[in-house]
């Protein structure tokens, strides 16, 4: 039996709690009031007998023994408190042991754990311990004698709900301000069909005054919209007092209505009192984003009876709804549920949905309310919470029964906090084998947190799949039923129509790789991965509900094989005659459009599940039979969940009389609609042999699905940090960037240098006419650019140069300077011819590598064959002047020979190379 915590050791239990709290410690010696005192006091005669005398054997026999040290008896006592450490009752745990002494240097070595040394199962079916050898209690056996174990079930990561305690509290993002109340609905069935809305096509379209011309009495102060995105979250949302934002009433006359939508699932962000009983409602669009206005749930009080109310919402973004076509909205009145047991219930005349003027479509609607003073909600379709579904998983894990066959457990975490909940239902196998051989079926729910409706047939599938039905037993004797039930519990919480916190639709993020953005798809697709690995999918079918198309139907993938062509639309034909007031067949699409591609049902698809679906049901009504023009109540959502497991047994019936008579059926109707295509194209093709080989998404139309396709891309919050980065980037670029010039400006600025190095000083000398020798260039070589900056040594030749110039002019008519033509050696054409194929390359490296290689190696040849004009005999080689002579070895017209350079000038055509002697 498991010691509480804090009891004190099991061999003092029997002294009275006077004397165990005066137990001495180890080392001290008994004070008065001690074990031994008591020892002493009650030996007969008084004599001071020893402790554990012939009156208490059994304490002899206990204190006898040492002590056991502080810190292992603490810890064997808390294990012991958790159920980690438990003993055979009525004996003591063995005494641990001491670690080593302070003396001992080395560590103690750990002995093997045998079989020998496990514990043995005693008659009560617990097993004793032995702390010095068994380290570890994860190894289980299920017989005493087995020799194979089996690993303890693992610990849950987060919490999960149990039958005791309060229920866990939905976190909010702390921008996002909560009532206090608490909100919650009863659940009723109306007795009589409520009817579609029958357009009069007179119904009223009120102009849209907006704020400017009325009085706002309700408006939310701080709402996250696009270009924010979520940092964190907390129980109870924002911190501090909440804020009345709705209108104070100036008396009891005051027949204003007050709005509130700060509650859990509430969506509205403003409202605008136009006249005296008109108003204009604004929704809040999903978090972090500017879109998705489409799903309202909002209170109203202070309401007046037999008063006709208009409320008219400005900001919907859908062109179509199903709001044109009779859909009403739902109302639900406080008093009527507490006195007369009244829910949700459908509400509203002189409905219109039209274009308004600002390219937003509106809503408007008529209302009575039933009572004075009373508090009602509106919404567009049943709500189901974060809440309602905790309560419903508490209720389950209480009952026996239930808990016996499904498993909870938190599949992970969302963005908030919040816990994504995974069921397993299924019955225990009678062994390993017969475990392997069950198929498994994937389900889930709420991946768009606005659709309701999905909630309400999940919650019709756990009601049938969990309750003791012969059929219930059947399907969990086959099957191994993986349920998500709230795929998205953030954005159920908010509020939101069809995103999470990251900004995203979830739905279009099948394919993540980013765990910790969309943690909820990346480990749902994760668990369907590794199940994928244990046993065959038989079916995936994820729900939702459809705005837009009344009547209950199926997306599905079609295949290509010709082995099972057909075979995913039996599951949809049986389902519509198993329900064939509220599913449509003629309805289901089994395309796969390239905008689909992250859905679930396409990346279950690909990942190997035959049968993978999307489950849409309206939130309208069905126009099948005799519930045409009525709406689905929450109960026929919940019998559609009936329907699926019905279809379950059916599509896996041994017998497959059913199978083969919907495929032949099925045959027939793609045949018609293939000559039915055929004959509007002007055709009629023989199709009785080669029907396998038409692809079935050519003579499908695409799906009427929704727009969420333009909300894919990455989170909101990775958006705004790539949007920093691409900022620093461009700002050092920026900074770092060097303004490149053109090739004009490089010659204009090459010339410039040239010019005053060559010409400036020199006007009325001899070199005069040189000046224009660097007009002649056309290009301006990158190796070139080292002239501009000549250093010192140029300097000094360029000083001689002049001295000697001057010299050799004195005394002489000097003859006006003339440019000197390019004159080149027919043997180093072959150069020349290099050097200008060199420079119309791309590559300046290449370019300024040849041509130092070049002068380099010929520059002694080009000097020599050059000559050297008006040298003296003895004059140094460095003083020779240099002066280009023609073809023959005659010096240029114009040349002076007395003039000398520090380098010499070779001109090639359209190129013009500086070169300098040798070394």
């Amino acid at each position: 039996m498991a010691t509480p915590r804090g009891a004190p050791p099991r061999f003092f239990r029997f002294l009275p709690d006077v004397l165990v709290d005066n137990i001495p410690q180890k080392g001290e010696r008994p004070s008065q009031g001690s074990i031994s005192s008591f020892c002493v006091s009650s030996s007969p005669l008084g004599a001071r007998a020893p402790c554990g005398g012939s009156m208490f054997p059994a304490l002899k026999t206990e204190l006898q023994q040492p002590l056991p040290d502080p810190y292992e008896d603490f810890m064997r006592r808390h294990l012991q408190y958790y159920g980690y450490f438990r003993v055979q009752s009525g004996r003591p745990p063995s005494p641990v042991p001491p670690p080593p002494g302070p003396k001992s240097g080395r560590p103690r070595e750990r002995e093997p754990v045998t079989r020998a040394a496990l514990p043995k199962e005693t008659p009560q079916g617990r097993r004793s311990l032995s702390p010095a050898r068994v380290r570890s209690r994860q190894l289980l056996y299920d017989e005493p004698d087995s020799a194979t174990p089996r690993l303890r079930e693992p610990r849950e990561l987060f919490p999960v709900l149990s039958g005791r305690g309060p229920l866990q509290a939905p976190r909010w993002p702390v921008e996002c301000e909560v009532i206090r109340e608490r909100v919650q609905h009863i659940e009723w069935v109306p007795p009589e069909p409520e009817y579609f809305y029958q357009s009069t096509g007179n119904e009223k379209v009120p102009e849209i005054m907006g704020e400017e011309k009325g009085t706002v009495v309700y408006q939310l102060q701080s709402v996250p919209t696009e270009g924010s995105y979520f940092t964190s979250s907390r129980v109870g949302g924002k911190r501090g007092s909440v804020q009345q934002l709705a209108v104070s009433l100036h008396g009891p006359e005051d027949d204003t209505l007050l709005f509130e939508s700060r509650f859990e699932s509430g969506n509205l962000q403003k409202a605008v009192k136009v006249a005296a009983y008109e108003y204009e409602l604004t929704l809040r669009p999903d978090l972090y984003t500017d879109r998705h206005t489409q799903w309202f749930y909002f209170r109203v009080q202070n309401t007046r009876k037999d008063v006709r109310y208009r409320f008219t919402i400005v900001n919907l973004r859908k062109p179509r709804s199903l709001f044109a076509v009779g859909l009403r909205p739902l109302l639900y009145s406080q008093r009527d549920a507490c006195s007369s047991r009244v829910g949700w219930r459908r509400e509203g005349g002189d409905i219109r949905y039209f274009r308004g003027g600002t390219g937003s479509y509106c809503l408007t609607w008529t209302a009575r309310f039933p009572h004075d003073r009373d508090t009602c909600f509106w919404a567009p379709g049943y709500p189901y919470t974060f809440s309602d579904l905790t309560r419903y998983l508490r209720a389950a894990a209480r009952d026996p029964a239930r808990a016996r066959v499904c498993r909870l457990r938190a599949l992970c975490c969302s963005l908030a906090g919040n816990p994504v909940y995974l069921l397993t239902v299924t019955n225990p196998a009678r062994g390993p084998q017969a475990a392997a051989a069950k198929r498994a079926v994937v389900l889930s729910a709420r991946v768009h947190p606005g659709e309701s409706a999905g909630s309400w047939v999940m919650r019709g599938f756990l009601d049938f799949i969990l309750g003791s039905s012969p059929d219930a037993q059947l399907l969990r004797d086959l099957f191994v039923f993986k349920v998500v039930p709230m795929l998205n519990p953030d954005g159920v919480i908010v509020g939101n129509h069809r995103c999470s916190l990251s900004g995203r639709d979830l739905n279009r993020h099948y394919r993540t790789l980013l765990k910790d953005a969309f943690p909820c798809i990346w480990y749902t697709r994760n668990m369907v991965q590794r199940l994928l690995e244990e046993r065959e999918v038989l079916l995936y079918c994820d729900f939702h509900g459809h705005s837009r198309k009344n009547n209950v139907f199926l997306y599905g993938c079609s295949s290509n094989s010709r082995r099972h062509w057909l075979h995913e639309r039996v599951f949809p034909l049986m389902l519509s005659k198993n329900a064939p007031e509220k599913f449509s067949f003629q309805s289901c699409n089994f395309k796969v459009q390239k905008n689909r591609e992250g859905t679930g049902r396409v990346v279950m698809w690909r990942m190997g599940i035959r049968n993978s679906y999307t489950l849409e049901s309206t939130f309208g009504g069905s126009t099948l039979g005799s519930r045409r023009d009525t709406h689905l109540t929450t109960e026929d959502l919940k019998a559609l969940g009936h329907h699926i497991c019905d279809t379950l047994l059916d599509f896996c019936d041994p017998d497959q009389t059913k199978f083969i008579q919907c495929l032949a059926e099925l045959t027939e109707l793609v045949h018609q609609e293939i000559h039915r295509k055929l004959s509007e194209l002007g055709q009629d093709v023989n199709l009785e042999e080669n029907w396998s080989d038409i692809h079935l998404s050519d003579i499908e139309s695409s799906t009427s699905g929704s727009d969420s396709s333009l909300s894919d891309g990455l989170p909101a919050h990775l958006l705004h940090r790539a949007e920093e980065v691409s900022q620093k980037i461009k700002m050092f670029q920026k900074k770092k960037k060097k303004p490149l010039q053109t090739r004009k400006q490089r010659n204009e600025q090459y010339q410039n240098s040239n010019s005053k190095r060559f010409g400036r000083g020199l006007a009325g000398g001899p070199l005069e006419g040189r000046a224009s020798f660097a007009t002649t260039l056309q290009k301006q070589p990158a190796f070139l650019k080292q002239l501009e900056n000549p250093g010192p040594a140029a300097v000094t030749q360029e000083k001689v140069r002049r001295q000697q110039t001057q010299l050799s002019g004195r005394g002489r008519d000097a003859a006006p300077a003339q440019p000197a033509p390019p004159l080149i050696r027919p043997k180093d054409k072959e150069r020349v011819q290099q050097v200008q194929h060199l420079t119309a390359m791309p590559t300046v490296n290449a370019v300024v590598s040849a041509f130092r290689r070049l002068r380099q190696e010929d520059h002694c040849k080009f000097e020599a064959s050059l000559g050297h004009i008006g040298q003296k005999p003895g004059a140094p080689a460095s003083l020779a002047p240099r002066s280009l002579s023609s073809a023959r070895g005659e010096p240029a017209p114009g040349a002076q020979p007395g003039r000398r350079r520090g380098g010499s000038l070779v001109a090639y055509p359209a190129l013009h190379v500086c070169t300098y002697p040798c070394p």
